[in-house]
């Protein structure tokens, strides 16, 4: 019989990061189906014409097409989850010495040990495929192969001051999330640091952040909180309730997709993509369970999905200039870059390329990303947290 005993909720103190929960795992696996999902789609608005030109679609395309369409509610589940995460630790390390100037340490090597080696492969690429302009070096906002967008994307200032690099427009949610790595400190230091006058010169720093930047990445900003937020709960429940929760999540993601009016991360959109990360957010906070990783079928696929999370940042980051690449390689080989959807030699063409694009992900994984945390130690050994840093809470 179907207990109907309902929810208990419980406030945490510490957020418990334990990669043998099953919250951890689900984590890791929306994390590298998201990155899989928008690179999926991006070589699909690529290599084939888009639904909209065509008078009558194949059935087996339009299957694709509506496959590969959630790029935009994948780009969401990296916001619920990096406010999970990132902000979820930062709470955990609130009365700790030093807090800020180790989390800076963290937040700037993350980003910058992928992001300066994929800036380096698109300029490369752009080389290549004949987009890069020899010649004195341009300064240029308006270049999207300029020093200044390279700085730019560098510091999170593509979309708002500078192009995304090298026309990479995935890049674009990376200024989200660097602005949220500088906002959710400011935050805590407003609501918690005991003096005064740091206390108002967040608050003005966040006033005037608010107001520059674009109202989405400010808007958006509040799904972030919310994972941080749903961090800090934990939800005891029978499995039919964590059922209802994932059902709720998937139904109201694939209703906002072909009902919803904007399919972007806009101001007009923001309440369908709440929607959906609300039942999201509560399975992850109900799902602090022990995983059970007893047979070798499920060892073996929970390290599949350990791995395509652990390299999704830098899947996310390289597969258009990549995308670019193959696409300039098959005009130079093959007199044509683009696919057909009524040639079904074609669609193995396109699984070939999506291989293509997550084994060279794996391969500038392995050169940089995973040497993420060495970089870190080496960083942290050259600029150490002083023990005379106050914590977040005396901040």
């Amino acid at each position: 019989m179907i207990s109907l005993q309902f929810p208990t909720i419980q406030w945490q103190r510490q957020n418990q990061l334990d990669g043998r929960c099953a919250n951890s795992f689900l984590i890791a696996l929306m994390r590298g189906l998201a990155a899989l999902e928008v690179a999926a789609a991006h070589l699909r608005a690529e290599m084939f014409p888009g639904l909209s030109e065509l008078a009558n679609p194949p059935l087996h395309y339009q299957m694709l097409a509506l496959a590969t369409s959630f790029a935009h509610q994948a780009v969401v589940i990296f916001f619920l989850i990096s406010g999970w995460l990132v902000g979820g630790s930062l709470l955990n390390k609130l009365d700790q010495p030093g807090a800020l100037h180790v989390y800076a340490i963290d937040r700037a090597t993350r980003l910058w040990t992928v992001l300066m080696p994929a800036l380096c492969l698109m300029l490369a690429i752009g080389g290549v495929i004949g987009a890069v302009q020899s010649g004195q070096a341009d300064f240029s906002t308006a270049n999207e192969y300029s020093a200044a967008s390279f700085a730019g994307n560098l510091l999170g200032l593509q979309t708002i001051v500078v192009p995304t690099f090298a026309g990479n427009y995935a890049l674009w949610s990376l200024a989200n999330e660097t602005w949220y790595y500088v906002q959710f400190p400011l935050l805590l230091i407003a609501f918690t640091g005991k003096n005064r006058l740091r206390q108002l010169s967040a608050c003005t720093a966040l006033l005037l952040m608010g107001a520059a930047l674009p109202l989405p990445i400010t808007l958006y900003f509040a799904l972030w909180l919310l994972g941080t937020l749903f961090s800090r709960i934990r939800i005891d429940c029978t499995p039919p309730w964590r059922i209802a929760m994932l059902l709720a999540a998937l139904a109201i993601a694939a209703g906002s997709r072909v009902f919803g009016q904007v399919d972007d991360l806009e101001a007009d959109s923001f309440l369908q993509h709440l929607a959906y990360s609300l039942p999201l957010l509560a399975l992850l906070a109900a799902l602090y369970r022990p995983l059970d990783l007893a047979s070798p079928l499920r060892h073996c696929l929970a390290r599949s999905v350990h791995l395509l999370s652990e390299c999704s940042f830098t899947l996310y980051v390289i597969h258009v200039p990549l995308i670019k690449l193959s696409r300039h390689l098959g005009m130079e080989l093959f007199g044509r870059d683009r696919l057909a959807v009524t040639a079904p030699a074609d669609y193995a063409v396109y699984a070939g390329m999506l291989l293509f694009v997550l084994l060279a992900s794996y391969c500038s994984y392995l050169l940089f990303e995973s040497n993420t945390f060495r970089i870190r130690r080496a960083v942290k050994a050259v600029l150490p947290p002083s023990s005379k840093r106050p914590s977040m809470t005396a901040a």
